[in-house]
């Protein structure tokens, strides 16, 4: 490219070279033409002049010897030939007038010769009168006086001299239009020389030139070959259209797509004619946009010569047009008939798996999620278009667990897996799915992606866990029944000999040991009394109870006896239901949890008890084994203490166990409220993490209005009420 650019500055340069040498040659040529016409017009004047000057002279002679023949003889023949001389000598003066009108120094000279040439003629003419009236002798004397002969010498003298200096103006202007030839002729000859080398020069170049662009033009009809080969094998259709919307070219593929069989039956007509006509428009808006110079990207249907309907995309970039700067259209487009086919495909399945309440989602192999129905959606949290292309392993799981490992291996190498997940939603809560995962290949066999279907069975597992619990306790309960009745029965020999003892041993030292012995039993026997109450349930006396002034009474409790680095919020309504039970175990129950609260902040913090009515469902029934639907009371009590492990909430009902110091409790604590709650018909749900504190919530059933109304007909309405 910059060698071409080079040649067509040299052969640019060289052409203006020679152009201005032309020039000059021409301006050299002129000048020197112009000079030579000068000099040789200059030289025709003066030869004029000369001739005039000699024509005066002969003219003024032949009428000075007329006029002397005519006075000698009186001849009229003589006076004749001496008239005609002297309109000669007139016309002849009148003649070097006019050449030396434009010459200052001649027209100096000639009014010098004029007056003298005048005065002769008129001293001849004066003479002839003399001769014819006087007679020849008086002339005679006259013609021989110094005076006829003085002013025929000056007049002779200035005639010679005017000659002399014409002559040698003469002789000198004819050297130099003699010079001016030659200078002309040599000057001629070199510019023919110079202008020789560069019309060789020239043509030389010239002739390099048009060899290069014929070898050009041979190498671009092959490339353009070459190009409308490529074109015309392009697997897509490759159309370029002019500004107002002809065909201008196509290639094969355009051809088999318009279904048309030579590309004269389209080029040359509107390319909107095979578009659909609700595409049209906006197609009309792309190629406006495409021949102002940008770039735009359109999908729409067209219909064949054949009646064939396919969907089209195109992409339209625009070509500058170098004669006049407009830009024109090229297209690049693609059917993609069958990418539409398979999309709507896919958008039924897609329907067909959003139906699905499971979550489903497809994820390559490198882990990065392809799909996500609106199952995953309703379980996760995450919209679609949140999640796509995301790590699943970084949205869905807090830790790479080896069964993660595990489980990708073996999907990997038998082509699917099921098993139990535990998962995290976006709100952060973890919840167990049932997975199964299907390993998808592509056309070669190589594994392409991943499609889980993850059920959510955390639920499932929850009331599992809880029947689980619910029947290691309830066995639990039955082995400490028996145990505890047979401590009892130990315990209570022991108890009526330490009474005995203490009527027959009357001093001070000896009751103080039996009372400390009976201290001692008692306090075995209350435990007992403890574990036989979770064991077998406590059948105490059940009344209609108000929650209020039970939480009031806590309340009081807590702000006496407990730390002042522990506050205590009260939320307590004034239209709670009523519930039936027992006053002191509920009072029991709200002690131990309260208690439990303030060893779990031991640096203070921030204990509130609330309680609200609820209506419990079908569906949240479910979230514990012993829930049932109706109307219930809801005691909450939370802390912000150290909080509790998930290891830990498994076993906070189990008899003795307890994450307290040695001597500092039993273990019997919820244990025995899980047992009181039991007893009333109610359930216990725990929430707790670590380092942020513990939520309890007691659910009692709400007393019916039949109960209300047999022990407080007053209040029925209140219940109503609420």
């Amino acid at each position: 490219m910059i060698k071409k650019w080079y040649r067509v500055q040299k052969l640019k340069a060289i052409f203006i070279l020679a152009l201005a040498v032309v020039f000059t040659n021409a301006v050299v040529s002129y000048s020197n033409t112009v000079k030579l016409i000068s000099n040789q017009e200059w030289v025709t004047s003066s030869y004029k002049v000369v001739t005039e000057l000699e024509s005066i002279q002969s003219a003024l002679k032949d009428t000075e010897t007329a006029q002397r023949n005519y006075l000698i003889t009186a001849d009229a023949d003589d006076l004749q030939t001496y008239l005609v001389a002297y309109q000669k000598t007139n016309n002849n003066i009148q003649i070097i007038n006019k050449l030396s009108a434009d010459s200052h120094q001649k027209r100096q000279w000639i009014s010098l010769l004029e007056p003298k040439i005048s005065n002769r003629l008129n001293l001849l003419q004066q003479e002839i009168s003399l001769r014819q009236n006087q007679g020849f002798e008086v002339v005679r004397q006259q013609i021989l006086s110094d005076k006829d002969r003085q002013s025929s010498k000056e007049i002779q003298q200035l005639i010679h001299d005017f000659l002399e200096v014409e002559q040698n103006l003469l002789h000198q202007g004819m050297q130099q239009s003699q010079a001016s030839s030659q200078k002309a002729i040599v000057t001629f000859f070199i510019a023919a020389v110079v202008d020789l080398v560069l019309v060789t020069l020239l043509y030389d170049l010239l002739w390099r030139y048009i060899r290069q662009l014929q070898q050009t033009e041979l190498a671009l009809r092959q490339s353009e070959n070459r190009l409308r080969a490529m074109i015309d094998a392009e697997p897509e259709c490759i159309k370029l259209i002019a500004k107002d919307g002809t065909l201008l070219e196509i290639n094969a593929e355009g051809l088999a797509m318009m279904e048309a069989e030579s590309a004269d039956v389209l080029i040359g007509k509107p390319i909107d004619t095979v578009i659909v006509p609700e595409y049209r428009a906006a197609f009309a808006d792309l190629h406006k946009s495409v021949c102002q110079g940008n770039k735009e990207t359109l999908e729409f249907e067209i219909i064949g010569f054949k009646g064939t309907r396919r969907y089209i995309e195109t992409h339209a970039v625009p070509l500058r047009n170098e004669s006049d700067g407009t830009f024109i259209h090229l297209a690049l487009m693609r059917d993609i008939t069958q990418q539409k086919q398979a999309e709507q495909k896919i958008r039924e399945q897609g329907l067909l798996l959003d139906v699905s309440s499971d979550a489903i989602l497809v994820r390559n192999i490198h882990n990065q999620i392809l799909f996500w129905n609106q199952g995953a959606e309703r379980l996760y949290g995450w919209k679609t278009a949140e999640v796509v292309g995301k790590n699943v392993l970084q949205l869905l799981y807090k830790d790479i667990l080896p069964q993660l490992e595990d489980a990708y291996l073996r999907v990997m190498n038998t082509g699917e897996w099921r098993g139990e997940l535990h998962q995290l939603t976006r709100e952060g809560k973890v919840i167990i799915v049932e997975s199964r995962w299907i390993l998808i290949r592509d056309d070669n066999g190589q594994p392409k992606s991943i499609l889980s279907v993850n059920t959510e069975i955390t639920q499932q597992k929850q009331l599992e866990a809880q029947l689980l619990r619910s029947q290691r306790l309830e066995s639990i309960g039955t082995l400490a029944g028996g145990i505890v009745h047979d401590l009892n029965n130990i315990l209570s020999p022991i108890l009526m000999s330490v009474q005995l003892l203490q009527k027959k041993l009357p001093d001070s030292q000896s009751q103080q040991i039996l009372q400390t012995l009976e201290n001692n039993v008692k306090r075995g026997a209350n435990l007992l009394k403890q574990v036989l109450s979770f064991a077998r349930g406590i059948e105490g006396k059940q009344t209609i109870v108000q929650i209020q002034p039970l939480m009031a009474e806590i309340e009081q409790i807590i702000t006496q006896t407990f730390p002042k680095s522990i506050i205590c919020q009260t939320e307590i309504p004034k239209n709670l239901w009523y519930v039936r039970g027992d006053a002191t175990q509920l009072h029991q129950v709200l002690i131990n949890l309260v208690v439990n609260a303030r060893d779990a902040m031991l640096n203070g913090g921030i204990l509130r008890i609330a309680a609200e009515n609820v209506v419990i469902g079908e569906h949240s029934a479910q979230i514990n084994i012993d829930a049932k639907v109706g109307s219930y009371i809801a005691i909450v009590v939370t802390d912000t203490g150290m909080g509790m492990s998930s290891e830990v909430q498994q076993r906070i009902f189990e008899p003795f166990f307890t994450t307290k110091e040695v001597g500092k409790g039993t273990g019997l604590g919820l244990s025995t409220v899980l047992g009181i709650i039991k007893n009333h018909g109610g359930f216990v749900n725990v929430y707790s993490q670590v380092g942020r504190g513990t939520q309890f919530t007691v659910y009692l059933p709400a007393s019916t209005s039949r109960d209300t109304h047999l022990l407080f007909p007053e209040l029925e309405s209140i219940i109503g009420d609420g």
